[in-house]
C-alpha cells in the first residue's frame, strides 16, 4: 500500500465523517427545536419568542459552521503548500482543528445575514411536521 493511497483514503474517510457529522448536527438542530416547542394549542407568549431566539441562534450557528466549515476546506484544496510557511504533518493533523474555530468565529460574526429565509423555511416545515 503506497502513501499516496493512504492519503487518499484518509481523505475518504475524513469527508465521509464530515457528511455523518453534519447529518447528526441537523437531527439534533431539529430535535432541539420540537423540544422548544409549547403543546399545542398553547397561546403564544414571552418565552415562546425567548425559545425562538435560541433555535434561531442555533440555527444560524449550524448553517455558518457548515458554509464556512466547507468554504474553508475547499479553499485549501486550491491553495498550494509554500517552502517556507509549510508545518507539514503538524499542521495537516491541526488544520481541522483550526477551520473549525474559524468557521465558529465566522459563523458569530456573520451568519445571521444570510439565513434569514433558510430559517423561516426551517420553521415552517417544523411547524407543518408537528401538526
Amino acid at each position: 500500500m503506497s502513501i499516496g493511497s493512504i492519503s487518499s483514503m484518509s481523505a475518504a474517510s475524513l469527508a465521509e465523517s464530515h457528511a455523518n457529522h453534519s447529518l447528526a448536527a441537523t437531527q439534533r438542530l431539529a430535535n432541539q427545536y420540537l423540544s422548544m416547542q409549547p403543546p399545542t394549542g398553547a397561546p403564544g407568549t414571552g418565552a415562546q419568542l425567548a425559545d425562538q431566539s435560541q433555535v434561531r441562534e442555533k440555527f444560524d450557528a449550524f448553517v455558518g459552521q457548515s458554509f464556512y466549515g466547507q468554504l474553508l476546506h475547499e479553499m485549501h484544496k486550491t491553495v498550494g503548500k509554500t517552502a517556507y510557511f509549510n508545518g507539514g504533518r503538524a499542521e495537516e493533523a491541526f488544520q481541522g482543528q483550526l477551520d473549525q474555530v474559524l468557521s465558529e468565529k465566522m459563523s458569530q460574526a456573520n451568519a445571521s445575514q444570510f439565513t434569514g429565509q433558510m430559517f423561516e423555511l426551517f420553521n415552517a416545515q417544523m411547524q407543518a411536521g408537528n401538526r
